[in-house]
């Protein structure tokens, strides 16, 4: 067999999919994102399967949905039986591994269960989501929590820099006052300033250089390596000169209404009431944060292209498949909120460039592709192009994207897409006084209309070819309701194909079939 293609795969935390200059943001250079868009399929109507950390990537990690996996909010485990990318791919010949942030809790009990300790080779995969742990770094380090032998907080030091125990945050995600004092980047009036660490040691160069040094330490295995960039997420605070390369002046209005704030869903609007959506619905907020994050993202292009310069000179940007996505989106005020969750397409709707260098994929390179695509496609199609012959279908939920990758129309596609929401961890909960149980939310999107099933509460209804923004909720409006009940026929229809019978292989089961007598079982036998 021929040597499978590597595979790199880039995912940047937060990264909204309409801050791209190859989706259309009108002011913000990302050259080299670009370019990769340019050299393969932009998907332009991608989803990811919930709009928060943890099972966003527990769906990517998995390819199965948030309702399979289990793993409904960030820092709950996926059950340790759950198979993971690198569960697909290193049968396949691959070493799969970790550059950056998983947000991801192993399964405690149920290794305790088994007898797997943590420290060993198995227990460590499992421990790191299937994962070698080349470096990992959630990115999240605030003091209360703050490790001094992160690899990150002994980088800076080495570099020179005085910032105690806890660098990451009173260096690398913090600025300084006139009179030497530490601005944190915790507190967002203070992102408009610089970050105190220099541009070559920011978090995204230091992985970027971390990345590379482990590409060449791999030499000539086949390799998938999971590139997990910590920005644009916050503390939004950009190193200079990219906290100042973009002013109010060149940012976007903000997508909301007066009328929005009318007859407000509860859960919307329990939401609404967090610190987050209150201050980003000030307009003092929105013109200092959105300036650093739009740097932020220039930032991650600029080392993106980094990156490609150097898989170029070793000549292995032929032999590379590259994926460059991100986990969710960020309101940065839209609709009145702050930060993700809930499924407006801020925060749902996701980035999704994918290039096969495969002459196979000639045709379509530098073309957009409208049609649904969501995270758990991208298992299948990693292992249709490494030459899996029987995807294990009983257990991947997504959808290769290869059949679009290389032009075939006639391929049959999804109609829909669907994305999840367990808000019982957040404040809202207790101001709509829930049960933890109760805060289940569902979203289905087709081709004209978006529907929001909301355990306990009315539902929402969007018109997505007339009111693109989302900003007319038909959710209570009696005209409506033929199409909400045909929404929530097509959303239980989804639930109800979920693949739970995870032992057996449809193959095996066709085997089965029918077969009892051959096996020597005379049941009802006259």
């Amino acid at each position: 067999m021929a040597r499978p293609k590597n595979i790199l795969f880039i995912m940047a935390d937060q990264l909204r999919y309409d801050y791209l200059g190859c989706t259309g943001h009108p002011t913000i250079k990302t050259p080299n994102i670009d370019a990769l868009a340019a050299s393969g399929v932009n998907f332009t109507r991608s989803y990811c399967q919930a709009a928060v950390c943890g099972p966003s990537r527990m769906s990517f990690y998995t390819g199965r949905y948030m309702y399979s996996h289990g793993g409904t909010y960030n820092n709950i485990p996926v059950r340790v039986d759950e198979r993971t990318m690198g569960d697909h791919l290193r049968p396949l010949g691959y070493r799969v591994g970790l550059v950056g942030k998983t947000h991801f809790q192993r399964d405690a009990a149920g290794m305790e269960k088994l007898g797997l300790s943590p420290s060993g080779d198995l227990g460590i995969l499992l421990s790191q989501c299937g994962f070698e742990p080349w470096e990992r770094d959630d990115g999240l380090h605030p003091d209360q929590s703050a490790d001094p032998d992160l690899a990150y907080n002994r980088f800076l030091r080495e570099q020179g820099y005085d910032g105690g125990d806890n660098p990451w945050h009173t260096v690398a995600n913090s600025a300084e006052g006139p009179d030497g004092e530490i601005l944190s980047g915790w507190e967002m009036r203070h992102v408009g300033l610089p970050a105190r660490v220099s541009r070559e040691h920011s978090e995204t160069a230091y992985m970027t250089d971390v990345a590379m040094e482990q590409i060449e330490a791999l030499g000539d295995e086949p390799w998938c390596m999971h590139l997990s960039y910590i920005k644009p997420h916050w503390p939004y605070m950009a190193p200079y000169p990219y906290h100042a390369m973009y002013g109010p002046n060149m940012i976007q209005s903000a997508n909301r209404s007066e009328k929005e704030l009318e007859d407000r869903h509860p859960v919307v609007d329990a939401f609404g009431q967090h610190e987050e959506s209150v201050n980003f619905s000030r307009d003092e907020c929105r013109e200092t944060v959105i300036p650093a994050y739009m740097g932020l993202i220039t930032e991650l292009d600029d080392h993106i292209g980094r990156l490609m310069d150097f898989l170029k000179a070793r000549g292995d940007l032929e032999n590379t498949i590259i994926v460059l996505t991100s986990d969710h989106g960020d309101y940065l005020g839209d609709h009145w909120l702050g930060e993700k969750e809930l499924f407006y397409e801020e925060v749902a709707r996701i980035p999704m460039i994918v290039v096969d260098p495969s002459a196979a994929s000639d045709a379509t390179r530098g073309t957009k592709d409208s049609r649904f695509v969501e995270s758990i496609d991208l298992i299948p199609t990693f292992m249709e192009l490494a030459g899996c012959d029987e995807l294990p279908d009983h257990w991947l939920e997504g959808r290769s994207l290869v059949p679009l990758l290389r032009g075939d129309k006639d391929v049959e596609w999804r109609d829909a897409a669907f994305c999840e929401c367990d808000y019982a961890i957040r404040h809202a909960r207790n101001t709509l006084d829930m049960g933890p149980e109760d805060c289940r939310s569902y979203m289905v999107r087709n081709e004209r209309w978006k529907f929001v099933l909301y355990e306990g509460y009315r539902p929402q209804l969007f018109d997505m070819e007339n009111d693109p923004g989302e900003l007319n909720d038909l959710g209570g409006d009696p005209d409506y309701e033929v199409i909400r009940r045909k929404m929530s026929d097509r959303l239980f229809e989804w639930m109800r194909k979920r693949k739970l019978r995870t032992v057996l292989s449809n193959a095996d089961i066709a085997k089965r079939t029918g077969s009892a007598k051959k096996r020597g079982y005379f049941f009802g036998v006259w």
